[in-house]
């Protein structure tokens, strides 16, 4: 739809002056448009006629994207607490965040004050915490509940608590193309005896020693 914007009438135009004449397209639909908007005056040819067209397009959708969107804090003892950076970046119009659940108590994200506006193209940093309250494996998911399409955009999370107290140690080796299987060797004597540690042959080329003590040296050899 075509109409005049603010434009005073009835208007005096003296000779050789000009005036500016707003005109305002304000589409209902996608596509062409086009019209006649029409001026009466007291000039030789009363009516002026103009010629006006536009073409509508959809308004662009807000987005809002988060990066990285996969996030692995590891083991964390519990009662301990880990963070990791995120970014929160809109795209194509500006996004209003009005909150940010999280599937899992465990996982808390910081210093958001809400509600917030990120505005087209800008990016926002956010600090996720994993705090454990027992000890296992916990995936879940953090959100952020927004204006943005597909509302909510959301990160997958993990971590893995850790027993007050436990330790633990990654060994890995070079393999053995011909071995069906490795028994690992440990000693806490740099002379042995070694014995082994794990209760039946691993076919990997890679052990985690969760029985060490916190202070105390341990001594490992090759499997044979």
């Amino acid at each position: 739809m075509f109409w005049y914007g603010t434009f005073t009438l009835p208007l005096e135009i003296q000779p050789g002056a000009s005036v500016e004449l707003p005109v305002i397209f304000t589409p209902t639909a996608k596509g062409y448009s086009n019209g006649i908007l029409t001026l009466v005056s007291n000039a030789r040819y009363s009516r002026l006629n103009m010629r006006v067209n536009g073409f509508a397009v959809y308004p662009s959708v807000a987005e809002l994207e988060v990066d990285p969107a996969t996030l692995n804090f590891g083991n964390v003892r519990v009662g301990s607490s880990a963070t990791l950076q995120a970014t929160l970046t809109a795209r194509n119009a500006a996004v209003t965040i009005s909150s940010d659940p999280s599937t899992s108590s465990e996982f808390a994200i910081l210093g958001l004050n809400l509600p917030v506006t990120i505005h087209a193209g800008q990016s926002l940093p956010v600090t996720i915490q994993f705090t454990p309250s027992s000890s296992g494996t916990d995936p879940a998911k953090v959100g952020f509940i927004s204006n943005a399409e597909g509302s909510p955009t959301v990160a997958q999370v993990t971590g893995t608590g850790i027993a007050q107290g436990s330790s633990s140690v990654s060994l890995s080796w070079d393999g053995n193309g011909s071995a069906v299987g490795y028994n690992v060797f440990r000693s806490n004597s740099k002379a042995g005896p070694f014995e082994a540690i794990n209760t039946a042959l691993d076919a990997s080329t890679s052990y985690t020693d969760s029985t060490v003590v916190a202070g105390t040296t341990y001594y490992t050899r090759p499997p044979p």
